[in-house]
């Protein structure tokens, strides 16, 4: 039987820095994953140039059930700390939107700059190879855990779970993190699909089925209890529903059964506006509106609150009742999303391992030292644009160093 200082689980973004940081401070560590390709969902993200992290990281990009818990691993590794190991290895990238970092060429480039990072560290690797049990056993110095795998078994006195979590299931991702931490007692935030698609409701959104593809900058809020979203971000109309970043970015905070709320005009209290414009324009009501919206939305959306096609008519006719109607439309579209796409569309998992089980320095298990969780098994999940990424830098550089 092989023995090792650590041995980390799990082959992503967060286990592979882990893996290097332990690495470069003298550790003996072995990595694992269970796949024949490395770092599936780093290849596949940001349409293949991968959105490795944000200009503007804070704890305020962050939902959990403490949010509070990840600002200790984030202060120990910054957005700026990554972006000049992204500069020391020489890949070119550029900002794309709202702080978002992409790879020039390819997401292959942070795939490599990682492994490179572990060669440093002499990590040894094991993969592709199951882990088909995990136990503890009581030793001279305090616990040692053993993982029976394919061709043999290892001990180690620091096991990291970097499993990552449910989403995107066709490229590997399963729930064995979360089922160690049930094993062991370890709490789990009930998990679902973040940062997901909404489905709506066929039926109710007929009316609207002219508008896809037409995009706008929309506000997007949703409360669920303490937890609130609100978000300034691009919304796109299919033929389906709604989608784009705005959708993507409520869906985690969002539950369901409950509604969200669309400010398709953010800068602009239409009512106030309309009304004046009532008093001294001579233009169609659909020309006015063309003013703040694309003209096909200006279009069907006057014809949308039943109270006939009053884009045709000049707006000098309109009654303030249907304005004001037509305003509040606008500025507050109140919609309740029939559910969502699931695991396979999600690019993130909400939920996970209870963050209250952990030291938020180490990202040790309270309960179990020489135990560590990372990444997104942890219950930490960032807004679109880079920020889970960073998470798992960060996570990972925190339990590199404290092993």
């Amino acid at each position: 039987m092989r023995s090792f200082d650590v041995v980390v689980v799990g082959a992503g973004a967060a286990g592979m820095m882990c893996a290097a940081v332990a690495g470069q401070r003298g550790r003996r560590v072995l990595l694992i994953d269970h796949s024949e390709k490395l770092a599936e969902k780093i290849r596949i993200s940001g349409g293949g140039r991968c959105n490795f992290t944000n200009q503007h990281v804070t704890p305020a990009q962050f939902f959990s059930a403490n949010p509070a818990f990840c600002r200790s691993a984030l202060s120990q590794y910054s957005s700026k700390d990554f972006i000049d190991l992204v500069k020391r290895y020489r890949i070119s990238f550029h900002e794309k939107h709202k702080g978002q970092l992409f790879c020039d060429e390819s997401s292959q480039d942070i795939i490599e700059l990682l492994r490179q990072e572990c060669g440093v560290g002499n990590v040894e690797w094991r993969r592709p190879c199951q882990v088909h049990k995990v136990r503890r056993e009581a030793s001279d110095t305090g616990t040692e855990f053993v993982l029976e795998l394919d061709g043999g078994t290892v001990k180690t006195s620091k096991l990291v779970i970097a499993t990552g979590g449910l989403a995107i299931p066709q490229i590997g991702s399963t729930d064995w993190g979360l089922r160690l931490a049930r094993e062991w007692g370890i709490g789990i935030i009930e998990p679902r699909p973040a940062l997901v698609p909404l489905t709506f409701d066929a039926e109710l959104w007929a009316p609207f089925t002219r508008l896809a593809g037409l995009a706008l900058e929309v506000n997007v809020q949703c409360k669920n209890g303490k937890e609130r979203g609100d978000f300034r971000e691009d919304l796109l109309f299919t033929h389906r529903g709604l989608s784009g970043p705005a959708i993507l970015q409520i869906s985690t905070v969002w539950k369901h059964g409950e509604s969200i709320v669309l400010n398709l005009v953010p800068e602009t209290k239409l009512e106030s506006v309309l009304l004046e414009e009532k008093k001294q324009s001579k233009q169609k009501c659909s020309t006015v509106l063309s003013q703040w919206l694309p003209r096909r939305l200006a279009q069907e959306w006057s014809e949308s609150i039943g109270e006939g096609d009053i884009g045709e008519r000049r707006i000098a006719e309109v009654s303030d009742k249907t304005l004001r109607k037509l305003a509040q439309y606008l500025n507050a579209w109140v919609l309740t999303p029939k559910g969502s796409e699931g695991y396979k569309k999600a690019e993130v998992m909400r939920g996970g391992v209870d963050t209250a089980a952990l030291h938020q320095q180490s990202m040790e298990a309270k309960a179990i030292p020489g135990l560590y969780f990372i990444g997104e098994v942890v219950d930490v999940t960032g807004w679109l644009g880079g920020y889970n990424f960073q998470w798992a830098w960060s996570s990972g550089v925190a339990a590199g160093r404290a092993l």
